[in-house]
Parts: structure tokens; sequence; C-alpha cells
């Protein structure tokens, strides 16, 4: 163990650090398609029973009027938060009729491109924006691209917590500057060591062969209708899935916030050739597209984590980070786990708690260019031969075996876990982070290999197995309809969030083109 991680450890093992770290911020983002019972993508509209997509505060869709995401409340109790992200399943379920929730990462049956249906938010200035942001998704990836659903973990330290390292260290920039380059820090280290979440926590090695018609792959067949790689973890955070050429050659910075807005302004305003040629306009004169850049908005460039900040109503994201700092972090790389039906257990966020903990306190020296793409490197090894035996991976130009550089790695953030472990006087988070070390040991208890296994014990169909689990998981929460209370209450927060809409779409006094061009020309202060 380093001194200064060491320094930094005795701090909070204090009374006063341990009530400090009471006070990590959670949040879950939960996506799943909505399938007919038999498998089948829906073509109906988002349930007006669920309230409004636009407005809704937990309740409403990604991508596709199909793709439905499921947000928790900020908690400090993870307990409080699995117990909300489960009682919006259960309200989320009582209004789907015979619908299912697909519970795999990768798609269901999907039709073709054209009938894959686009989220819609209503006619405001607002509600447009996101619909053709959505248009200018599918001109320029497909629609497939935009079906797969993830698990989304928001995280934060208490500003106490930083107040604290700052005062310990002498640091003389403002408390909102510190905070940044700490969180940026913290990326850096998340972004070394992010391919052991994939070896952990991957869990889509195969695909339906319906989500790659038409594409050239390397995967193998499996049965008639499936795909896969043996090795595979997460073919979702793979070339195949989160992934375009376009952005291949985006070098996003993360060696301070200003470095990493500089690179994502850059982005947004770099025109490229193939999208300026279809225009912001189709045929019809309708918007398809707001602009014809690398990048429409910030939120097109697929990364495995984010730094975050509470957007103000039409804000921009990068001009929140540039205007008050970076407030959070958003892991985006976590598979849905599907053999339990929230898509995550508390035990994957207990072991994501020290992990993060982790890179948030251990040493994150800057990353040259070559780090960065040895980082990059070792991500796409991780999700396509991740349990490959003596997969080797870079460590600074060395050779690492996966395995040993992982028990190794496992063994600094179990400092972390001991310190949470302390904090919550319980054991769970140690003995989330011993889980972890059963599997480096035993690839079988991943749960890439397991799907692979479940797979296998149904003819060899991804397809069959996802479905029987989405019934299952349906039949799991049916079987705990709401209390009449918290149901009145979902329903109450789905009609105000309908009525919100309709103010919203009320109020508009500005014509979208006028609207989109304000949008987009927001700048950054100096």
């Amino acid at each position: 163990m380093s001194p200064a991680f060491s320094d930094t450890l005795d701090l909070l093992y204090s009374t006063a650090g341990r009530e400090v770290l009471r006070g990590c911020r959670h949040g879950i983002e939960k996506e799943s398609l909505r399938t007919t019972p038999d498998g089948t993508l829906v073509h109906t509209p988002h349930p007006v029973a669920l309230g409004s997509a636009l407005t809704h505060p937990s309740i409403t869709t990604d991508y596709s009027e199909a793709l439905i995401e499921l947000i928790t409340p900020v908690n400090t109790s993870l307990d409080a938060l699995f117990d909300s992200l489960d009682m919006t399943h259960r309200f989320v379920y009582a209004q789907l009729g015979d619908e299912l929730l697909w519970t795999e990462s990768m798609p269901c049956r999907l039709p073709a491109d054209a009938q894959i249906p686009i989220a819609w938010y209503g006619t405001s200035n607002v509600g447009m924006l996101k619909h053709v942001y959505r248009r200018g998704l599918a001109i320029r990836y497909g629609k497939a691209m935009q079906c797969i659903a993830g698990i989304h973990y928001n995280f934060s330290l208490p500003a106490k917590l930083w107040a604290t390292l700052q005062q310990q260290e002498s640091d003389q920039r403002s408390a909102q500057d510190y905070q940044s380059d700490r969180y940026m820090a913290m990326i850096r280290n998340f972004r070394r060591y992010a391919w052991l979440l994939m070896y952990l926590f991957g869990a889509s090695p195969a695909v339906c062969a319906t989500f790659l018609q038409g594409r050239d792959h390397k995967l193998h067949k499996l049965g008639d209708n499936t795909l896969y790689l043996p090795y595979a973890t997460s073919l979702r955070m793979s070339d195949l899935g989160y992934n375009n050429n376009a952005q291949s050659g985006l070098n996003v910075c993360y060696n301070s916030l200003d470095s990493y807005i500089q690179s994502m302004q850059e982005a947004i305003s770099l025109p490229f050739a193939a999208y300026d040629r279809m225009g912001t306009h189709d045929s019809d004169g309708q918007w398809q597209q707001l602009n014809t850049n690398l990048l429409q908005i910030e939120n097109e460039f697929y990364s495995p984590i984010r730094p975050k900040r509470v957007t103000n109503s039409g804000e921009k994201p990068v001009h929140a980070l540039a205007s008050r700092g970076v407030e959070y972090i958003e892991v985006r790389c976590m598979d849905i786990d599907p053999f339990v039906p929230l898509g995550i257990e508390p035990a994957t966020a207990r072991f994501l708690d020290s992990f993060l903990l982790y890179c948030a306190l251990h040493e994150s020296p800057p990353l040259t260019e070559e780090a960065c793409v040895e980082t990059g490197e070792n991500f796409a090894l991780a999700v396509k031969r991740g349990r490959e035996p003596g997969l080797q991976l870079s460590d600074g130009g060395e050779s690492r075996d996966l395995v040993t550089w992982g028990d190794e790695l496992l063994g600094r953030i179990g400092y972390c876990a001991a310190l949470l472990d302390r904090v919550h006087q319980a054991e769970v988070y140690t003995q989330s982070l011993t889980e972890q070390r059963a599997k480096l040991a035993n690839p079988a208890l991943t749960p890439s290999a397991r799907v692979l296994d479940a797979i296998a014990g149904h003819g060899n169909s991804f397809f069959r197995f996802a479905l029987e689990q989405s019934k299952l998981h349906r039949e799991h929460f049916a079987a705990r309809p709401l209390d009449d209370q918290t149901l009145a209450a979902y329903r109450a927060e789905a009609a105000a969030s309908l009525a919100d809409q309709q103010s919203i779409e009320a109020s508009d006094e500005t014509d979208f083109d006028s609207f989109v061009a304000s949008y987009l020309s927001q700048g950054i202060a100096d």
C-alpha cells in the first residue's frame, strides 16, 4: 500500500472520517425493453398509466419508445435504494398488461430497423429536442444498437470528505475545483481498472442473431439463432455493442475537467462529412438530426463512465460542468444481471462502492496518450476474451496475467471494503469482495459463464433462456402487488407528470428551429 493511500485510509478510519463516509450518495438507472409475451419488441406507446416520459422523475424511456428506464431517487442507504427500485418495478409491471420487461442487456427479437419505434416526448421544444436527437442516433448508427439495455450506477462522495482531504493536503484551490479534480482522478483510475468490472459482472457473452442482421461480425454460431464468443464477458460493451467507427478516433482527455470539457466541445463542433451529406432535415423537410457534427450533443459520446452535474432545464451537460463542476460520476458499463429480478443486486452495489472508493482515494497520475490506448485495449480484451485462460493485459507496457493482476487489485480494494464495513458496522462489503475473489479463482462463477451454461440448458438458444427469465421475473413482481397507499402515490406522481408535460407544451413561446439554435450555442465562460 502506498504511503499516501495509507495516510488517507488512516484519516478516514477516525470516528469523524467514518461518519463522513455515511454520506456517500447512490442512484440506479435501469433500462429494459418492453416485449410481447412471446418475446417480440412491442410497438405500443409508452403506457399513459406510467406518466410522462418527459417529466416523470422515476419512469421514462431511453432511445426507443419500447426501452423503458427506471430511475431511483438519490439515496445514502443502499437498502432504501433497492427498496425504491423494487417498488417502482412492482408499479410498472402492474400497468403493463401482458407485456414483459426483457431481462437481458442484449435485445430480444428485433424487427427491421424501420419498425423500431423512436421514443416520443410530446410536442414541446424540449421534448422534440430529445426526439430529434434520437432520430439522429438512428440515421448515424442504426436503431438496433440503441436497443441495448444496461445499468447505470451513479455515485458521489460527500462534500465534507473532499473538504477533509483538501485540508489534509493544504490545497489552496477552490472547493469546486478541488472536488472536480478529484473526481477526474477517480475517473482515470476507473479507466485503468474497469476491465476488472467486465470480468466480474459482464453478463452478455451471446446475442440473438436478429441483433446483427446484415452486419459483419466474427461471432461463433450457437444453435440456430444465437451468436456468441466462448470467453466473452460483455458483448454489449464491445465493438459490436456501444461502438461506432466515427467516434473511434475521438481522443477524450480526462486529465482535468477543463481538458475533458475542451475535448467534448471540439467533438460537438467538429464537422463530419458523412453526417453533413445526410443534412439536418430529411427529404420531407423534417428534422432528422440536431446538427451534422461528429457529436450532436456530448451525450452521444459512448464511454464506460462520465463526470456528471445535475442540469437546469434546457442546459447542456458540458455547460453545467463548466459552470458548477463535477457533482457525481455515472458508471455506464454494467450489464443487466439476468439472474436477479432487479437486474442488479445489493452485493454488486457494495462492491462497486468499494471499487469506486478505491479509485477515488488511490493515487491517479495523468494518463499519457499511450496509457489511454492501453486502458482501451485492456477493456476491449476483457469484454471479448475476459475468461480466456492465461489472458494477458498490459500494465504500463508490461504484460500482466488478468487473474493475477485482478487478485492483486482486489487486495487493495479490500482496504476500502473493510473501511466501509466499519462505517456501516457490518461485514457485507468484505463479503461482497470475497465473492469476487471466488470468480477470479473459478471463471465458471462469473455471470457471463453462467449465462452460457444456462443457454446450453435451453437448447443453445439465447432467446429461449432470456424469455424464460423475463417471465420468471414478471411473476416475482406480480406476486407482490403494492399496498393501496403506495399504489395511489405512484398513480398521483404519474398524473402530475402528465400535467407537467402539458404545462411545458403550453408555455413554449419560441419556434423549434430557434430553440435548437439557442440550445446548441450555449457558450462556456473562460
